[in-house]
């Protein structure tokens, strides 16, 4: 199988192309970096332009494509002079590769986020549901590619992830890491509860889906229990003490936990409900990722700190 993957760069992309190198398929990445900036071959790819979207997919003529390029930066994206960037990317890119893939009769993976929804409540929300009420740009445009993919491509998957980590690029459990060296008392919101995702495990799983034929939405993330982003920081300190790392004890670094009002208004709405309903990848015969708490282990012994 021959598959097609966006924002290689990133950590999602980086990890997949992997992931599909390790199963021998051929796996072709593409992102708009340069390459300087990435730590595996890929073809520069600027998905906001039609024609060269259309002219990459049908020159390789993938089996399938897993779109994981995005606009991230989500307090960036409320910024006035970059709304039209994000929306290119998340909204105008995602539907060119969409329509690319219609036009070749081929699957598309696009992977959203819990963004597209309020962030309110406390019930898990469930992949099929179409309550969306985004609060930010991002959630919007993220919104805006997860339609252009349903209306355009019939053999679709789109898959929402949340509070994504991994070894290629900047996440939670780095900056985490960095201000506890630099500072002995750190704040973190204890009214936003989620579960993270390892990119590593995340991989795995959206290979096993794209070699399939069941279509539909998707929630992906770590098993292992819904938390607070406070007890995530208070889990990675003490997994790094275990590692030797004495300087995040509890003796030296003192973290506290602090309401989303407390610590202070983000250009962004951040959702205070990021818990995904991940029921339907078992229904359908997926096997689910290992704990968040494996994950972070297995992480830490990966990276340098």
């Amino acid at each position: 199988m021959k598959v097609f993957v966006t924002g290689v760069c990133g950590q999602l992309g980086y990890d997949t192309v992997n992931e599909l190198n390790k199963r021998e398929f051929t796996a072709i990445g593409s992102d708009i970096l340069s390459e300087s900036a990435c730590a595996c071959e890929y073809i520069q790819l600027d998905i906001t332009d039609k024609d060269a979207v259309e002219k990459a997919l049908t020159e390789c003529k993938p089996d399938a494509v897993i779109h994981c390029a995005a606009w991230t930066a989500v307090d960036a994206a409320e910024d006035e002079e970059n709304q039209e960037k994000v929306r290119k990317v998340n909204a105008v890119g995602t539907e060119n590769i969409a329509l690319a893939c219609k036009a070749l009769d081929i699957k598309m993976m696009y992977i959203s986020t819990d963004y597209v929804f309020n962030g309110q409540g406390e019930e898990p929300w469930e992949p099929d549901c179409k309550d969306y009420a985004p609060l930010s740009v991002y959630g919007q445009t993220k919104l805006e590619g997860e339609l252009a993919v349903a209306d355009n491509v019939d053999k679709h998957f789109i898959v929402r992830i949340a509070w994504v980590f991994g070894k290629n690029g900047n996440n939670f459990i780095k900056t985490m890491l960095n201000v506890g060296k630099k500072y002995d008392k750190l704040t973190v919101v204890c009214d936003q509860i989620g579960t993270p995702t390892y990119t590593y495990d995340l991989a795995r799983l959206l290979v096993d889906m794209i070699e399939t034929d069941k279509y539909g939405y998707y929630h992906a993330t770590n098993e292992g229990g819904y938390i607070s982003w406070y007890e995530f920081a208070k889990e990675i300190f003490a997994q790094a003490v275990e590692c030797g790392h004495t300087e995040y004890s509890e003796g030296k670094l003192e973290v506290k936990p602090v309401t989303t009002e407390e610590y202070g208004v983000s250009k962004a709405a951040r959702p205070f409900n990021s818990r995904l309903d991940k029921s339907k990848l078992v229904d359908n015969g997926f096997v689910p990722l290992p704990t968040w708490q494996d994950a972070l282990t297995r992480y830490l012994k990966e990276i340098e700190f």
